[in-house]
């Protein structure tokens, strides 16, 4: 008869953050403490928790994944969060990046369309981010009634950022994070931040991450 595994999740998250983040530059003292306290487990369905810490994506089904760990850290990394700063988090999936977002101070907005994916996301976030405000809509629409956002994090590949999403930046300050899909492994990590000339984009690391299918129309804002 097998016996069923059992895994050691503190143990898992701590090798996590010494052996997958840190090792990648992600030294923001916030996201770390974050990443070694949220159980990244509450976030995926409970058949998929022992792949959790693993590196790579956790398959979500219908074409959506919890981002790998290092991933998801670089990307709020470079969504340089600060205390109160009001964010949204586009295509949140099961809500695992918003409440790394909450950890670190931010008044997050997290938005999704997938009721799967948000059956997980909404005892997860209550439990662990109370402070994370759950919204159900379209992605390609962002969420208006909370902008305008100082951060918009994108959580998957997009070919171009819809226009509805973009409007919904600070005018003076915002930023807003993806990764700009590219043919097989070339996808970059992105930043868009808004200037007096408009949005200014720079790509910033390799980032493999699958396209958000929802978003895979080419809209009028290309990069």
């Amino acid at each position: 008869m097998e016996q069923a595994v059992t895994v050691d999740f503190a143990d898992a998250r701590q090798k996590m953050v010494d052996g997958q983040i840190r090792p990648h530059k992600v030294s923001n003292p916030s996201i770390l403490v974050a990443l070694r306290s949220l159980p990244r487990e509450r976030f995926v369905p409970p058949a998929l928790a022992a792949l959790a810490y693993a590196d790579g994506p956790v398959p979500l089904g219908h074409g959506r994944v919890m981002p790998e760990p290092r991933a998801i850290a670089k990307l709020i990394q470079l969504c340089a969060p600060e205390k109160d700063a009001r964010v949204l988090v586009v295509g949140a999936g099961t809500g695992y990046g918003a409440a790394v977002l909450a950890a670190c101070g931010a008044q997050v907005t997290a938005l999704e369309e997938d009721e799967a994916l948000l059956a997980i996301a909404r005892p997860a976030l209550a439990a662990l981010a109370p402070s994370v405000s759950i919204v159900e809509g379209l992605l390609s629409a962002g969420w208006l009634s909370g902008a305008p956002y100082d951060i918009i994090l994108i959580e998957g590949a997009v070919e171009a950022v819809p226009p509805a999403i973009a409007a919904q930046l600070h005018p003076d300050s915002g930023r807003l994070v993806t990764v700009r899909a590219g043919r097989g492994l070339a996808s970059q990590a992105m930043i868009a931040e808004m200037t007096a000339s408009g949005l200014r984009t720079r790509d910033v690391f390799d980032c493999a991450m699958p396209a958000l299918p929802s978003l895979r129309a080419a809209p009028l804002f290309v990069f």
